[in-house]
């Protein structure tokens, strides 16, 4: 919560949800990244958010990208950043996309499977690929499935085959899950990594680079360790394991570089009780849910700080749901939510940490309610 993001909320009323992003706290952020880890270059993960505003500072401050499809290189590249500060980072990608990214000048590129590298040698020879192998994302509030990257022991064959095709065996890539809240859980990812480094070296294939992913979190309702701390935990891995060859390094921050940058503004709809029983909690609708922005509420995994303006007084638990006519598009109901009991029809609620991963989750016109409204500041 910021003085610029709050006087910008009081002087300009709004009848609709909107999303205020401080563009200063996303800059003061890039700089903490650097300043922790300044041996390691920093990918933006632009879905995380992909205002211009933010792109456009970040591509000023030195940041390089990391890009989900040929849409987001476009965007990247529009800010004014070079080709060769961006990653390829999906990998699922249609080959004609990879034909694309490669005559704009992309020559990095993301892989799990040998069926990928042989799209990528046919539409961007010689290019930089890195292989994502399978990571254990226990202690993320976020955990991503099985969906991306390998087995460690398949990795070895997937960038000997890219070797083999004429691409640059680079490296190697891991994510230890979204809102990461232990720093030492990079630790395993590189002790297997620094095992393929090896094996391949064996094989006369050197190794240069490691992708520590994202995964570096923001706060919600729990404080979270510093940067800095989850800067000293990758060095100490890494010289753990890799000794006096530290490979290059690169990290993929989206929610740890944007999250607590925004703030939803939100109004309550409707107080309800689904029964007379007074064991039951109120129901609380807002004119925002999953469906506008809210979508990381999913099993209530990130439980956002949410103010009011009768904070101060007594609380009892509510469920929160919001204005769709779906019944999924509840946002807390299996964990209730403490919300103040003078809670009205018509206040404003402020829903912090909310800079990542909410506009882009959007939908538009579900319900023919509009996509969230964005202002950066």
């Amino acid at each position: 919560m910021t003085e610029r993001i709050l006087d910008y909320l009081r002087t300009r009323p709004s009848d609709g949800p909107r999303l205020v992003v401080d563009i200063d706290v996303v800059r003061d952020n890039y700089l903490a990244f650097a300043k922790a880890m300044p041996d390691t270059r920093v990918f933006y993960a632009v879905k995380a958010n992909p205002a211009h505003e933010i792109l456009e500072l970040l591509a000023k401050l030195g940041s390089c990208f990391d890009c989900a499809s040929i849409g987001e290189i476009e965007m990247v590249l529009a800010v004014g950043a070079t080709a060769d500060r961006i990653s390829f980072g999906n990998t699922i990608k249609k080959e004609r996309d990879i034909a694309r990214a490669y005559e704009r000048g992309v020559r990095l590129f993301a892989v799990d499977c040998e069926s990928e590298v042989e799209k990528i040698a046919r539409a961007a020879p010689g290019s930089k690929v890195f292989c994502r192998i399978l990571c254990d994302g226990a202690g993320a509030e976020w955990p991503l499935s099985r969906k991306f990257g390998c087995q460690p022991e398949i990795a070895p064959r997937v960038l000997e085959l890219a070797h083999r095709l004429g691409l640059v065996a680079h490296g190697l890539s891991f994510h230890v899950g979204s809102q990461q809240t232990n720093p030492k859980m990079w630790d395993e990812a590189l002790a297997s990594s620094a095992a393929i480094f090896r094996e391949l070296a064996e094989r006369g294939i050197q190794l240069s680079m490691v992708n520590l992913g994202g995964g570096f979190p923001t706060r919600y309702l729990r404080d979270i360790p510093k940067v800095q701390a989850y800067g000293q935990a990758i060095f100490d891995s890494l010289c753990k394991h890799f000794g006096n060859r530290i490979p290059e390094t690169i990290i993929e921050p989206g929610r740890g570089m944007v999250g607590n940058a925004g703030i939803i503004e939100s109004e309550v709809i409707l107080v309800s009780k689904k029964s007379d029983d007074p064991s039951e909690p109120r129901w609380v609708y807002l004119d925002i849910g999953k469906f506008h922005g809210l979508a990381e509420t999913i099993d209530e995994a990130i439980r956002y700080p949410i103010r009011t303006r009768h904070d101060g007084s007594e609380m009892g638990p509510c469920v929160i749901a919001g204005p769709t006519c779906d019944s999924v598009d509840v946002l807390y109901e299996k964990t209730p939510y403490l919300l103040p009991f003078s809670l009205e029809i018509g206040d404003k609620v402020l829903i912090e940490g909310t800079g990542a991963y909410t506009t882009t989750y959007s939908t538009e016109c579900f319900n023919g309610m509009p996509g969230l409204r964005q202002i950066v500041i």
